[in-house]
């Protein structure tokens, strides 16, 4: 979202995987500020797995619970940088 220090992002994503791929799998969100001739600042992400905790974990739970159905949940993203994500 560009020219706002409060970004409200409402995004749909649909894969195509197996429900027993998908009780194995990772989905990790990250959001970044791109500056141009800067370096990018990492501004937050969630991490949606069985090793998640509190509403992520829930939220996985009810993905796998609900096959071919859409789940939606609102997240608030953490500061924390996803250790599988590296950006220089």
């Amino acid at each position: 979202m560009k020219k706002t220090l409060n970004p409200e992002f409402n995004e749909e994503f649909f894969y195509e995987i197996s429900l027993s791929e998908l009780a194995n799998k990772t989905l990790e969100v990250t959001v970044w500020d791109y500056d141009l001739g800067r370096s990018n600042d990492f501004i937050g992400g969630v991490c949606l797995s069985c090793h998640s905790q509190g509403d992520a974990l829930r939220h996985w739970m009810d993905c796998l619970k609900n096959k071919g159905r859409r789940v939606e949940r609102w997240h608030i993203l953490t500061n924390e940088l996803p250790r599988t994500v590296s950006h220089d």
